[in-house]
């Protein structure tokens, strides 16, 4: 199933039933789970750990040094999990000493042209659309979509189920369960679309749209809204996550439509 124009370094470990097109390389130390299928042209180079059924379209480079000036060298990694499909020109770049290692989760799609960089944690389940840019530190949650040709900036954090318009510029941190648009990047309503389709009953769904009419809808600035929350709503597994994410960022949230709160 490997193409004998293909280059694999014998240091490498290639499970079984998997497809590897002419004219790809495969590095060092390089892991691929059974039953992926990797293009033609595709470099995969040192340090790479591919889960099973994977994906893997032309032109892809996974495991590229960082684009970090203070990289020195040190040996870091680049996971990729189950399930995972990476389409043409997707690049991931290897962690820092920062944290060691990029990471994407199962059942991905990143779509072509974007790029995720150095110490990067992406969730399960989470779509990228094409010619999306991640820098570097970036944590993304579980069942986010991303809008195509949209931007995060370092250390940004979005939270699950999250829902990204195209082409937006995102500067703070997007607490879960929500959707962001326009320019600046905004609230825009709960994601309720793609939390019934991942089975959230109306009653929660609801409890979630109360936590974000006090967060970004009753005048309140935020630690306002949330000693609100904690003193009028029972906790709940969703309610302790959304206060839990506000109080961990220390960037600050998106603001909600034509709002100047601090």
């Amino acid at each position: 199933m490997i193409h004998q124009l293909t280059a694999v370094d014998p240091r490498a470990k290639i499970g079984k039933n998997v497809t590897i097109e002419p004219f790809t390389t495969i590095g060092a130390n390089v892991t691929v789970g059974s039953d992926t299928w990797i293009g033609p042209n595709v470099t995969i180079m040192e340090n790479v750990k591919i889960g099973k059924n994977c994906k893997i379209f032309p032109g892809t480079v996974i495991g590229a040094v960082p684009q970090d000036l203070k990289f020195d060298g040190e040996d870091t990694q680049v996971i990729i999990g189950d399930g995972t499909t990476l389409r043409e020109c997707v690049t991931i770049n290897r962690g820092t000493k920062a944290l060691g290692y990029t990471k994407i989760g199962n059942n991905c799609l990143i779509m072509a042209t974007s790029h995720v960089a150095h110490d990067c944690i992406v969730g399960d389940n989470v779509i990228i659309a094409n010619g999306c840019g991640i820098a570097g530190h970036v944590e993304i949650g579980d069942f986010v979509v991303m809008g195509g040709l949209s931007a995060v900036q370092q250390f940004g954090k979005i939270g699950k189920h999250v829902m990204i318009s195209g082409g937006s510029l995102i500067r703070k941190d997007i607490p879960p369960y929500v959707k962001v648009a326009r320019e600046p990047i905004s609230y825009a309503g709960i994601n309720s679309v793609g939390l019934r389709r991942r089975g959230f009953t109306n009653d929660k769904i609801f409890e979630i749209q109360k936590i974000y009419r006090a967060i970004f809808q009753m005048k309140m600035n935020t630690t306002q809204a949330i000693e609100f929350i904690e003193k009028e709503m029972l906790p709940t597994v969703e309610r302790d996550e959304i206060i839990q994410f506000i109080q961990n960022s220390p960037r600050g949230i998106v603001k909600g439509y034509g709002s100047n709160k601090e």
